[in-house]
């Protein structure tokens, strides 16, 4: 709007509406609507937006219509986290509003809210198809344990210990605890392969450390 105003030698913000109304432009969705582009400009992507300088259009217009048309659009909705990384801008109070006003549904799925469309079959089908992300997700999940499991098995002593340590620090907090508990091992194992690898205490050639192991059983030679 400063721009404009700029541009059209005024201080009004009617007078640059006044020359606005005659022609076909849209507003940004992103930061309150203060952008303005012509209709014939935007390059909208497959899920309807364009950013020029920073700021986000879509064929909707606002961010609530916007919103709306892409959770109800979704094929199996949207958390917040979702659409917020799709639209680029906070849409926590969009969505409440939505809600609030019966445009969009929500419904508690595992400890997060899932937005989906306000009419009936189309939140269903929605639900459903979530529901089927979290079932292959799960299946994911299970398939990758058992191959974890079964590339340990082929491991020796030192390299189950350095493998346990590796794959408890990917995890973080907790790491030592899960990782003894997919594997059998004891904590502390884990807690030493981890503490081993991070300060690069690994030997190459041999597995046992000097004098492990049983002893050398001595030939026997017959006494003559």
């Amino acid at each position: 709007m400063p721009e404009m105003k700029a541009a059209l030698g005024t201080r009004a913000d009617v007078t640059v509406f006044r020359k606005l109304a005659a022609l076909p432009y849209r507003t940004s969705y992103s930061d309150r609507g203060a952008y303005y582009t012509l209709e014939s400009i935007p390059r909208f992507d497959a899920q309807g937006l364009w950013c020029c300088r920073g700021a986000w259009f879509s064929p909707h217009g606002t961010l609530l219509n916007t919103a709306e048309a892409l959770v109800s659009q979704a094929p199996a909705g949207y958390f917040a986290g979702e659409l917020e990384a799709v639209l680029h801008v906070p849409v926590k109070d969009a969505l409440r509003q939505l809600v609030q006003a019966a445009r969009l549904h929500r419904q508690d799925f595992h400890g997060l809210y899932l937005y989906t469309a306000k009419e009936r079959s189309r939140r269903q089908e929605q639900w459903a198809a979530r529901q089927a992300q979290g079932e292959a997700a799960d299946a994911d999940q299970e398939q990758l344990r058992a191959a974890i499991v079964l590339f340990y098995s082929l491991l020796d002593e030192q390299q189950r210990r350095l493998y346990a340590g590796l794959e408890s620090v990917k995890e973080g907090h907790g790491g030592d605890r899960h990782m003894a508990r997919l594997l059998g091992l004891d904590e502390q194992t884990v807690a030493r392969g981890r503490r081993e690898l991070l300060a690069g205490q690994v030997r190459a050639q041999r597995v046992r450390g000097p004098g492990g192991g049983r002893p050398r059983a001595e030939k026997k030679r017959p006494i003559s």
